[in-house]
């Protein structure tokens, strides 16, 4: 299990055990050709470029890896083949994670618009790549077009998501489903059946985890906050995405994050009951759903699972942060957040330890959790932004999460289970009403991390906002994480570094890195498109798609904890520990909260102006 933070740790020991399940149940014909390509081999070209492109006004930085100690010539080509720009690359010595010899090229000060661009270096050529102002406008709809084809509990629609991402609505109780309508708690929990139908699910697997849910939403309303903030919020208002909800008069991304918002909080127990205002930790199968399965064609029986305080103070955070966001535009909605916001707060004081418990992965990964503070003060943050009430001051300002800045922000990013970061983003950005000076160590600590980040990234060849050793489960979801504190940063200081760090974050996703490999489906000329999927499976089905476009894997893991990755990465450097094959889940999984943060930070990179 990796260490803070954790961001799919906690799967770790349940996901080693369904391995052999899932390979098991896998066909006996082989994967697709590629799909287990040996993931240390040089990548076809040395010069590693954002394969998408590059704003005109951002950051055009790219890696060549090249053991000469000093620089070489390198030569920007039009699609062409005319010289259009010039230059020396700057020797960086020996990348930390990788292990590569690395120069960076720098043509940050061309301006020049178009596609088909190639760098030329020691006679090594980059990928193709565009060079446009409108750079990120499709990625930003496929990333959050993601959800939508994660919503269990409705059918995918083949004019909004293509026909062969087209499906019936799964866990629905239609057969062979048992459904998620009326599903029964695990023997000994609750003699009730609850209605917690909807929601995403939340990876590869067809569980749906309120502790992943919590964050992954939060992130989408943010983004949206955020964009309001800057006056950039018709990017993601009505229209401007493919929902069954689109012309309704509310932002389409408030919209997908209402479908989980509706979810979390079906899983909330009802008064009257035991426990009653707590949330649920999780739903799914009761054994691990097999690879492959189409939703609607689950047969198994489905399993409520104990409640957590770490869920439901997940549960009081995002619906507090709905109240707030989706008051303009439902105020009904709205009100009914803040209740259930309220009664998970008080439900989790008066019941603060009861964890989920690690042994609990059967059928789903565990997502155990036994330091709930920083829970408690990201709640309190959002109850105070909203209601500004004292009670909710006075428990933010309580914590210890509210002044020990090292707990907040790591080296490796936030994530489900350390989320004080998310407190401390709300109370810099939302007017909450404290004390200038308070109000200014809270920015200056965000600043701080921002800089951290930065500070990581030039210590690097591939300019990654991560340590050298953290390459963790979610690596690539860490990376975004990260970025968004950076973005953040900016719209604190308006220093233009900062947007500069965020931005060049997407060039490491989109293969500027070790690998040569765009981690993100269908953006690049060498984009993983093998992602653990039990549906978006066609590595084991024909019949089957391939993930969608947008669709972010997990990335690299240097603890190698599934059986492809120890087959195929054995000795791999840190930054080499990925594969693109289905069967490699600890690498190459896909996750709800690793395209939050890819959807935050492509809405962001796509503002002009």
């Amino acid at each position: 299990m990796s260490h803070s933070p954790r961001p799919r740790g906690a799967r770790t020991a349940a996901v080693v055990l369904v391995g052999t399940l899932v390979l098991a149940a896998a066909p006996a014909a082989p994967a697709a050709p590629g799909a287990r390509s040996a993931a240390a081999a040089v990548s076809p070209s040395a010069v590693h470029v954002n394969q998408l492109g590059y704003l005109p006004d951002g950051p055009k930085r790219a890696t060549v890896v090249s053991a000469s100690a000093t620089g070489s010539t390198w030569q920007l080509h039009d699609a062409h083949g005319m010289l259009t720009a010039s230059g020396t690359t700057t020797a960086r010595g020996t990348d930390p994670a990788s292990g590569d010899s690395t120069h960076v090229v720098d043509f940050s000060s061309f301006r020049g618009t178009g596609s088909g661009y190639t760098l030329t270096v020691e006679g090594r050529t980059s990928p193709p790549f565009a060079i446009r102002t409108d750079l990120y406008d499709t990625l930003r709809a496929d990333a959050m077009s993601f959800f939508y084809q994660q919503r269990s509990g409705i059918p995918i629609e083949a004019s909004l998501a293509g026909a062969a991402y087209a499906r019936p609505a799964g866990h629905l109780g239609i057969a062979p489903n048992t459904g998620d309508t009326a599903v029964p708690c695990v023997s000994g929990v609750c003699d009730a059946v609850r209605d917690v139908r909807g929601g995403w699910y939340d990876a590869g697997d067809q569980g749906k985890y309120v502790v992943n849910g919590g964050i992954a939403t939060w992130q989408l309303v943010n983004s949206f906050e955020r964009a309001q903030r800057a006056g950039h919020q018709a990017a993601l208002g009505d229209g401007t995405l493919r929902l069954p909800e689109r012309s309704n008069g509310v932002p389409d991304v408030l919209d997908e994050a209402r479908w989980e918002l509706e979810f979390l909080m079906r899983m909330q127990i009802p008064e009257g009951q035991p426990r009653a205002g707590m949330a649920f930790h999780k739903i799914h199968d009761a054994a691990w759903t097999a690879l492959p399965t189409r939703p609607d064609q689950d047969a198994q029986p489905r399993e409520l699972h104990p409640p957590s305080t770490a869920a439901t103070l997940n549960l009081a955070a995002a619906a507090a942060q709905c109240a707030r966001v989706f008051a303009p535009y439902d105020p009904l909605f709205a009100t009914r957040c803040l209740a259930s916001a309220r009664r998970a707060w008080n439900a989790a004081r008066a019941t603060p330890g009861l964890w989920a418990p690690v042994s609990d992965s059967t059928g789903g990964g565990p997502y155990d959790d036994t330091e709930v503070g920083d829970e408690f003060y990201w709640a309190a943050a959002e109850l105070y932004a909203t209601t500004g009430e004292a009670e909710y001051r006075d428990a933010v300002t309580a914590s210890p999460f509210h002044t020990a800045d090292e707990e907040v922000f790591t080296p490796v990013g936030f994530s489900w289970q350390d989320t004080a970061a998310l407190g401390r983003i709300t109370l810099a950005t939302v007017p909450v009403g404290l004390p200038a000076a308070e109000l200014a160590r809270i920015r200056g600590s965000l600043v701080t991390a921002a800089d951290n980040c930065l500070a990581a990234m030039d210590r690097q060849g591939y300019a990654v906002p991560l340590p050298a050793d953290g390459y963790v489960w979610g690596s690539n979801g860490q990376v975004a994480n990260n970025a968004t504190v950076i973005a953040v940063a900016y719209a604190l200081t308006g220093e233009r570094r900062y947007r500069t760090g965020a931005i060049e974050a997407l060039d490491y996703l989109l293969g500027r890195n070790a690998l040569g490999q765009s981690f993100i489906t269908g953006h690049g000329t060498r984009a993983s498109h093998h992602q653990h999927h039990r549906f978006w499976a066609h590595s084991y089905d024909a019949a089957l798609p391939e993930p969608p476009a947008g669709t972010l894997a997990g990335g690299p893991n240097q603890s190698l904890e599934d059986p492809v990755a120890q087959e195929k990465l054995r000795g791999c450097a840190p930054a080499r520990c990925y594969v693109d094959d289905i069967g490699s889940y600890s690498t190459n999984e896909v996750a709800i909260n690793w395209n939050a943060p890819l959807a935050w930070l492509v809405a962001f990179a796509a503002e002009r102006g």
